[in-house]
Parts: structure tokens; C-alpha cells; sequence
């Protein structure tokens, strides 16, 4: 069995077309929807995500995305970006059959990015957060209809990017003017949103954070059926809750190839660590191929073209490594 390799979502330029083709390239049996951050406002994961919502809009100040009344400017561009993404998605995936990646922000780190009208993050207002987080289920039934339609033999892959959800349970996120920190949302409330938006999608959701510390036992509560991570970040302390959740059924989406321009190891050597977290578990070798996805470390927003093309065909040989010796 052939391990899986795939983007974690955003790339280097502007061109749809070219991440379109890209990501559809490299990625054979599991492209993604690419993001281009580098276009601007409305184009970044938060702006992206925000276009997504129903009935509940946002505008840009300098201090970052606020909530409107009403859409305007930035909720246009960002939805227009957006169909042009899929058209150019749907133009390299014609027949395509098999598994489909697409991104939106999860509801915590939208609520910690997300201005309420008097400049304070949704994330200190319990309601606000539940309207944000309904607005986004929403929101997210309608975008992954209009992805099935484009590309009919997709198996839709759903992943959520939640790198503020660690800082949200830790009561570390900072308030607008950087004095004081919100307090801790509690692990129980933030679960229940979670796995009520996941229920939207009847196909795979996937979690990802290139944060430290992420909470995979409560992901695996939540009901994610993967959790996308910067392998280098894993300290020997998550073990335990990463052993429970792939003897659970769960997948790693492991980031093992660094997301900005540097020189690349070979193959085999990027995936030695996960061979290595999967004797430390005494977990069977056999079972990596179909517990592992190869991704790198985060989004290649930041790096240049070439090496992004270089990272994303760097991953299949990585993943082909690891299904051809997996001890």
C-alpha cells in the first residue's frame, strides 16, 4: 500500500491557474484547493475563510479583519478569489476520481482573529462565538456542495486550520491593545463546536496546527478523523495521546519537509522521524502506510515557486519511502 502525500494549502504567487496546476501535479492522488495569500486581503486564510460565512461579514482596518453589517469591499474580493480558485480547480481535476483536499479556518482561531465592532476579538464574547461558529457551518455546507458539483468523483477531504486553538484552551490570546491575554475558553465548550461543525461534512475532516502542543486527544473526541502537525514540534510528552488516537482509527497528516526554501534531505531521511515516533509507540510498522499522510511542515506561502514545486514532489517520494520500508 502507497502512503499518502499531499499541500497543506496555500502557495507562493498569484496565478490561480499555476497553483491550480501545481497542486493537481504534484499531488496525483490527493490534491487540494490551493490559497494565495500574496494576492492580499480577502486572499489570506482568514479573509478566505470569512468570505466563506453567512450572514455575518467582515472588513479590514490596520488592526486586522473587523465584523460589518453589511458585505462590502473586502467580502466581494475575497469570495471573487475564491471562484476563481475553483475554476481553476475544476479545470485540472476533469474525471478526476479519489480524494479532494480543501481548507477553511476553524471557528477558534476565526473568533481570536475576528474583531467585534468595538475592536475587541470575538473570542472574549460566548455568543458572538456561537454565531460565528453557526455562520461558518453554513457557510461550509454551501462551499463544499459547490466543490462536489465542480469535481463530481471527488471523495472531499475537509480540513479545518486551527493554529490559535492551543493558545484559546491555554488562555493565551492576546487582546487588541496586547496588555492582557482572554481568558481560557473551557475544553468542553470548545469540543462542542468543534464536533458540531465537523457533523456538516459526511466525508473526512482533518485538523490542522503548526503550533506546539496540539490537543489531539480532544481532536480525536471531537471526532477528526486526522490531525495535520508540524512533525518537528512533537515532543516525546504527546505520545501517549498521539499513540491512543492512531490505535483509534485516527491518521497523522505528518509535516516532515521544511516549508521554506532550504536544501531538502533525501527522501527516506525526511520520513526517519516517523519511523522512529512509530517504534517509540510500539505501533507495527505495517500500519504507517495507512496511518500516515506526508504534507510539509506548513503552507508554502512563504517560500518561492521552485522550491515549493521541489517540496511538494519531495513529499510523494517521502511517502513512497515510507511504504516501501517502513521500519
Amino acid at each position: 500500500m502507497t502512503a499518502g502525500a499531499t499541500g497543506v494549502g496555500s502557495l507562493p504567487g498569484g496565478d490561480a491557474r499555476e497553483a491550480a496546476k501545481t497542486a493537481t501535479g504534484s499531488f496525483e492522488d490527493f490534491p487540494y484547493l490551493p490559497e494565495l495569500p500574496a494576492r492580499g486581503p480577502g486572499a489570506d486564510m482568514i479573509g478566505r475563510s470569512l468570505g466563506l460565512l453567512v450572514d455575518l461579514y467582515a472588513h479590514v482596518e490596520p488592526s486586522g479583519w473587523r465584523i460589518s453589517d453589511r458585505p462590502g469591499r473586502d467580502t466581494r474580493r475575497a469570495r471573487s478569489w475564491l471562484g476563481e480558485d475553483l475554476d481553476a480547480l475544476e479545470e485540472f481535476t476533469q474525471g478526476y476520481t479519489g480524494r479532494l483536499k480543501v481548507q477553511a479556518v476553524g471557528p477558534w482561531t476565526l473568533a481570536a482573529a475576528l474583531e467585534l465592532h468595538g475592536g475587541e476579538a470575538v473570542l472574549q464574547d460566548a455568543g458572538a462565538c456561537r454565531d460565528l461558529a453557526a455562520s461558518l457551518a453554513e457557510g461550509m455546507r454551501g462551499h463544499l456542495a459547490d466543490v462536489q458539483k465542480r469535481v463530481p468523483g471527488a471523495e472531499i477531504v475537509l480540513q479545518y486550520d486551527e493554529p490559535s486553538l492551543t493558545a484559546v484552551l491555554r488562555g493565551r490570546v492576546r487582546s487588541a491593545s496586547g496588555y492582557r491575554t482572554y481568558r481560557a475558553v473551557d475544553r468542553q465548550v470548545v469540543e462542542s463546536a468543534l464536533r458540531d461543525l465537523f457533523s456538516v461534512h459526511d466525508g473526512e475532516v482533518v485538523v490542522h496546527s503548526c503550533a506546539p502542543d496540539v490537543p489531539f486527544a480532544l481532536l480525536r473526541r471531537a471526532g477528526a478523523a486526522a490531525v495535520s502537525f508540524d512533525f518537528s514540534l512533537l515532543t516525546e510528552r504527546e505520545d501517549d495521546a498521539i499513540g491512543e488516537a492512531v490505535e483509534g482509527g485516527m491518521k497523522l497528516f505528518a509535516g516532515v519537509v521544511p516549508g521554506t526554501d532550504g536544501p531538502l534531505s533525501d527522501p527516506g531521511g525526511s520520513v526517519m522521524g516517523v519511523r522512529k515516533l512509530w517504534r517509540r509507540l510500539g505501533l507495527a510498522p505495517g500500519t504507517l502506510a495507512e496511518s500516515v499522510v506526508v504534507t510539509p511542515s506548513c503552507g508554502l506561502a512563504g517560500a518561492s515557486p521552485a522550491y515549493a514545486r521541489a517540496v511538494q514532489a519531495h513529499c510523494v517520494r517521502a511517502a513512497r519511502s515510507l511504504a516501501d520500508n517502513p521500519e
